[in-house]
């Protein structure tokens, strides 16, 4: 039998084949090495005086699973040529705004500590997954995807004969039209996720989306203009939403009440004040034995200070700097625009997330209830996490090599 002939590889084909970036993986499994190792010494005690939960071992077997599964998630995302996935990008964003319209439904949305941002994986029982994690990305790619084809699209021209057409010549000058496709999005996406409520949310889609803006080459006066509009909005919905005007106030004075809502704060602060320059040793904090609520959670990093100190707590957040600037490294390095601004969104999402996170456990901003990538117990959360790093590294495979003089 004549063998068949092997087809040559196109242009595409090779580049999509070409090595991840070693410094961006190997900072990510670090990171995830230490959520791991951190989030069963903070969980243990939970899961032990837990008596819905069958074993003290449960969060940190239900973690590691998810962390395979991610790991394998990424390394096939990271796979794909990264260029599938501009037409994934619209059918992805119509998914996200689907399932946050599915959220706000009563008896579908799952409902947690007054706020409806959850769905659950089966109809009835399962684990649950916030839409709003999966919208994060879509807008990203979305943005991305359009914006990168901003260079070669030509500028439309409408009648000087007519008021009407001479009013959108002068907006078409200013940027204002090419805006319009992107507002509407953003505001849609947006308004979903403050009904739930989900400030948290709002802020990383506004950053994530942003970047991707101001990357493109979206007017300096936009943003101005743009930021104080939306501070102004957030300052509204606070204002009239008791739910958030009550974490503003808790953000004040946590100890206006001690014993209430401003517990967790001021066990968060005890937790980082007694651990010191080196800690008090790994498994070893006390704070985290039923006086931080949820320590395996959002409040993960008062036990990483606790247990291994000062030294402990900046070697994470170094660790964190130096993949976010990785990232950004590989978005200016990146084939094309589609790639550098993907990557810029991606890394800005991770950057905010990680600085909000921090922020509130240290009671620098109000408690916005934000996990911490990689270390907070959250299955799906770590899996799209991983999903995002996997696009990155995928970008990367492209990066042209230096060229040797």
């Amino acid at each position: 039998m004549s063998k068949k002939p092997r087809r040559d590889l196109t242009v595409e084909e090779q580049l999509a084949r070409g090595p991840v970036d070693l410094p961006f993986l190997m900072l990510t499994m670090l990171l995830m090495g230490i959520g791991l190792i951190m989030m069963f010494s903070a969980s243990y005690a939970t899961a032990y005086y837990d008596p819905e939960v069958s074993s003290p071992l449960f969060y940190i077997k239900r973690q590691t699973l998810f962390a395979v599964a991610g790991v394998l998630i990424m390394y096939c995302v990271s796979k794909i040529n990264y260029q599938t996935f501009r037409w994934l990008a619209v059918p992805l964003l119509i998914a996200s705004i689907f399932l946050l319209v599915l959220v706000l439904i009563p008896h579908v949305g799952v409902k947690i500590n007054g706020a409806r941002r959850w769905l659950r994986m089966a109809l009835v029982a399962g684990p649950t997954y916030q839409p709003s994690e999966i919208a994060k990305v879509a807008v990203i790619l979305f943005f991305a995807s359009r914006l990168s084809k901003r260079d070669t699209e030509k500028t439309r021209k409408f009648t000087k004969r007519t008021y009407t057409g001479r009013m959108l010549n002068r907006l078409e000058k200013i940027g204002f039209l090419e805006l319009i496709p992107y507002g509407l999005v953003l505001g849609v996406v947006l308004l979903l996720v403050v009904k739930e409520p989900h400030m948290s949310g709002t802020i990383l889609i506004l950053a994530g989306a942003a970047s991707v803006l101001f990357a493109s080459g979206i007017g300096l006066g936009w943003f101005v203009g743009g930021g104080a509009a939306v501070i102004t909005l957030l300052t509204l919905i606070i204002r009239f939403t008791p739910y958030m005007t009550g974490r503003i106030n808790l953000w004040k004075d946590p100890w206006a009440d001690p014993l209430g809502k401003g517990f967790q704060t001021i066990q968060s602060l005890l937790a980082i004040g007694s651990g010191g320059l080196l800690g008090l040793g790994l498994g070893k904090s006390r704070q985290k034995l039923l006086y931080i609520p949820e320590p395996e959670n959002d409040f993960i990093f008062p036990i990483v200070v606790e247990e291994l100190g000062f030294i402990g707590g900046t070697i994470v957040i170094v660790l964190f700097a130096l993949l976010i600037l990785r990232g950004y490294w590989l978005a200016l390095h990146a084939r094309d625009k589609f790639g550098a601004l993907t990557t810029v969104g991606i890394t800005t999402l991770l950057a905010v997330q990680v600085f909000l996170n921090i922020g509130v456990v240290t009671n620098l901003i109000p408690n916005t209830g934000i996990s911490l990538p990689f270390f907070s117990f959250g299955g799906t959360a770590l899996i799209i996490q991983l999903a995002e790093i996997g696009i990155i590294l995928s970008i990367s495979r492209q990066i042209p090599a230096p060229k040797n003089d």
